[in-house]
């Protein structure tokens, strides 16, 4: 290995700086997916690219590939990506670090004189940030492997109201293509895709490690628009054997479930469980008891066994909870991603490279949902790198180290060498 490689921090740096500066909302940063955020990120890393000299173009879904040549062309290539969108008023780092390494990454090459086999891809995907803009899991991911379902383009803008494929061709893309399954990328061109990002848990701050190699992204069941219903009475004049109360069926529900979750780390799983809503409706007032109560559910674990153990016990719950309250429960449509676990030879290199390097780390599963793992469902070998972040993520205070990132893209550096070398 050179012993000049060595990966532009200053580069992602400035890019950094600009993305923040110019994606500001007053509170955090906004890069809405396929809005003006997101594509004001994407008009900055092509412009860095093409300054640079890499191979620029577009799929048509709108995703960014940006190619260091190997002398290989027909070989399959090395992608290091990740998302450029964010949550509304998020952090600048979730996403864009993926994207930032890579091009830090292959501008150290070039530096260094360094030429691949293979050809190095960056890739900066489209829509990563579902939850908060198109409630389907991966579609910008999924669009770029030529895999996304027909049925997602025509899912909503959670604030436009207007579908993905309007978006999307809005912003000057073809959904039809990608309705159609075409892409650039594949299993058949593609030998292994990694992504950088930050941890967005305590667990590397607290252990006081820069990096950490991701063992797997999870799988998830969810409720979305689940219910409660009893009936409204007084307040004050409905005593407790005649009441149908939803609001305290749902409490009951939420501690029981959190009580099972407890049991079932205890015996070993490892998983989350978390109610995101638990709220009555407007229609009940002060002096009423609650007729109807809302949540939402999410459940994730690398393993699906440990999800399915809490959605068993959640059905058990609703049965005993509405004999003995009288309420419905209407549970609503479920929807959910599936586990992936990450590739074993994609993982010891990146142990290899953090060793040679001398930066520690350790290994630990996603707590949430990756790029990486729509291309592992793909049969591309993939792989994550977690670098340490401070205040969490999906909110304005992310607080990544420079020096922890330059030791992580070090690690992505190497990596990718070796794996184009």
């Amino acid at each position: 290995m050179r012993a000049n490689l060595t990966p532009d921090i200053a580069l992602a740096q400035r890019l950094f700086d600009a993305l923040r500066e110019q994606t500001f909302d007053g509170v955090g940063i906004t890069r809405e997916a396929y809005g003006r955020g997101e594509q004001i990120a994407h008009a900055l890393v092509r412009a860095e690219a093409e300054a640079l000299g890499l191979t620029v173009e577009n799929d048509a879904a709108g995703k960014l590939l940006m190619t260091l040549p190997g002398t290989d062309r027909a070989a399959k290539r090395v992608v290091l990506g990740s998302h450029l969108d964010s949550v509304p008023q998020g952090g600048n780092f979730d996403g864009a670090a993926g994207v930032l390494t890579g091009l830090a990454a292959v501008a150290g090459m070039q530096r260094a004189g360094f030429t691949p086999t293979r050809d190095i891809t960056v890739l900066a995907v489209r829509a990563e940030e579902a939850g908060a803009w198109f409630p389907t899991s991966y579609p910008g991911s999924h669009a770029a492997l030529g895999r996304l379902p027909a049925a997602a383009l025509e899912v909503r803008r959670q604030d436009s109201g207007r579908t993905l494929a309007e978006h999307m061709r809005e912003a000057g893309f073809d959904p039809d293509a990608v309705r159609a399954g075409k892409s650039l990328l594949g299993a058949h061109n593609v030998a292994a895709y990694l992504e950088l990002h930050i941890e967005q848990g305590p667990v590397l701050e607290a252990e006081q490690l820069p990096v950490g190699i991701v063992t797997g992204v999870p799988g998830s069941r969810r409720l979305r628009a689940a219910r409660v219903l009893g009936e409204y009475n007084h307040s004050g004049a409905t005593p407790r054997r005649y009441r149908a109360d939803a609001a305290i069926a749902l409490a009951e529900l939420a501690h029981l479930l959190d009580e099972h979750w407890l049991a079932l780390e205890t015996r070993g799983h490892a998983l989350v469980c978390t109610f995101c809503v638990l709220a009555t409706t407007e229609a009940a007032g002060f002096t009423k008891i609650a007729g109807e109560a809302r949540f939402q559910l999410d459940v994730r674990s690398v393993e699906p066994a440990s999800v399915d153990a809490i959605f068993a016990e959640l059905h058990r719950l609703v049965a005993r909870i509405e004999a003995r309250r009288g309420v419905r429960f209407d549970l609503g449509v479920e929807t959910g991603s599936v586990a992936s676990p990450m590739d074993a030879g994609v993982q010891a290199g990146l142990a290899r490279a953090a060793a040679g390097l001398g930066i520690g780390y350790r290994a630990m599963a996603s707590g949430a949902g990756h790029d990486a793992a729509a291309f592992a469902q793909a049969g591309i070998p993939a792989g994550m790198l977690f670098v340490r972040n401070q205040n969490g993520s999906h909110n304005p205070h992310e607080a990544m180290r420079m020096e922890d990132f330059a030791a992580a893209s070090a690690v992505v550096q190497r990596w990718a060498a070796e794996a184009a070398g």
